[in-house]
């Protein structure tokens, strides 16, 4: 059973408080334990993690790749935050950890605001999910489990 790490990044802690017109009324917790239902349904376990720091999604891509190669990590799924739009360090950690990532947001950022249709995370993630709530979290599981066959 390998474990799948759902790396949340800033402002994120405030699902179900914040704009809840464009990112719904399911809390962080809502959405840790739908993953873990989801995951145990195939068969993996799941690891949640929040910062508002950028550093520390970094250091937590580093651990996500050293687990990796011991075969105790089958890869993350990763809603960025604004970090998506002005990251070049969480892209640089995905490639440089060789981590397979599957990217999520909740809004359908290509439909928002001009500065939130780029990306820094799209081009070295595995697939991307946009648009379709807090479950593009449980597509973005099925999607790592189906994409890496395990």
């Amino acid at each position: 059973m390998s474990i799948i790490m759902v790396l949340n990044g800033p402002n994120l802690n405030l699902l179900g408080t914040r704009e809840p017109a464009t990112y719904g009324h399911e809390t962080l917790a809502d959405v840790e334990a739908m993953c873990q239902a989801t995951a145990e349904s195939l068969g993996h376990q799941v690891e949640c993690y929040q910062s508002n720091h950028e550093g520390v999604l970094v250091d937590w891509i580093h651990e996500a790749g050293r687990r990796i190669k011991t075969g105790e990590v089958l890869g993350v799924v990763f809603n960025p935050g604004a970090y998506t739009h002005t990251s070049i360090a969480l892209h640089d950690a995905i490639i440089g950890a060789e981590v397979p990532v599957i990217e999520v947001h909740i809004s359908n950022v290509h439909a928002r605001e001009a500065f939130r249709h780029h990306s820094y995370i799209s081009p070295v993630a595995a697939g991307t999910i946009v648009g379709m709530g807090v479950q593009g979290y449980l597509l973005g599981i099925q999607g790592l489990v189906a994409k890496l066959g395990k």
